[in-house]
């Protein structure tokens, strides 16, 4: 792992716990550790990388301290409404570079953002990828990864309208 790999490795950790999700202990820690062989320098990542299994307690404290080290430490805005479409954005970004499995984030959109923000028209193409992705089946006459595909321009169309909606701003 090169250094830029490792450090967006760590960045994409950095959002995935502001946003509330679960991080092993065990996935810091390698994140750690790929970041310091890769030549990353900071005060405690080799704290963090060196913790023993028991430990790992330690690691999400230790976690912080490197973000906040690497200049990488995210928080969400404020306003839970936003904070919800900041994260659709992230999936939906994830999705089109091809580090998200396209069912797997859109499904998190559909089942934990859409219906909480109203069913907004902007995800609705994510909605419906959502539910042929999940529901495919070999007898459709469309190959599965052909909805992938759709997955992926959708989110990048999704991506798009936001960057315009930003610049707009």
């Amino acid at each position: 792992m090169i250094r830029d790999e490792a450090l967006r490795q760590i960045s994409h950790i950095a959002r995935a716990t502001a946003f509330g999700r679960h991080v092993g202990s065990d996935r810091l820690i390698e994140a750690g550790l790929n970041a310091l062989i890769a030549g990353v320098e900071s005060p405690s990542l080799a704290l963090l990388a060196g913790l023993l299994r028991s430990e790992e307690p330690e690691a999400p404290a230790l976690f912080d301290q490197v973000l906040e080290e690497l200049g990488l430490a995210f928080h969400p805005p404020s306003d839970p409404r936003a904070a919800q479409w900041a994260m659709a954005y992230w999936i939906a970004g994830q999705i089109a570079d091809g580090s998200l499995d396209p069912a797997v984030g859109t499904h998190l959109i559909r089942a934990e953002l859409a219906y909480e923000l109203g069913d907004p028209d902007e995800l609705e193409p994510l909605v419906r990828c959502a539910h042929d992705l999940d529901g495919w089946e070999e007898s459709w006459g469309i190959p599965y990864e052909e909805l992938q595909r759709e997955a992926v321009e959708a989110a990048e169309q999704f991506l798009g309208k936001w960057s315009a909606t930003q610049a707009a701003d």
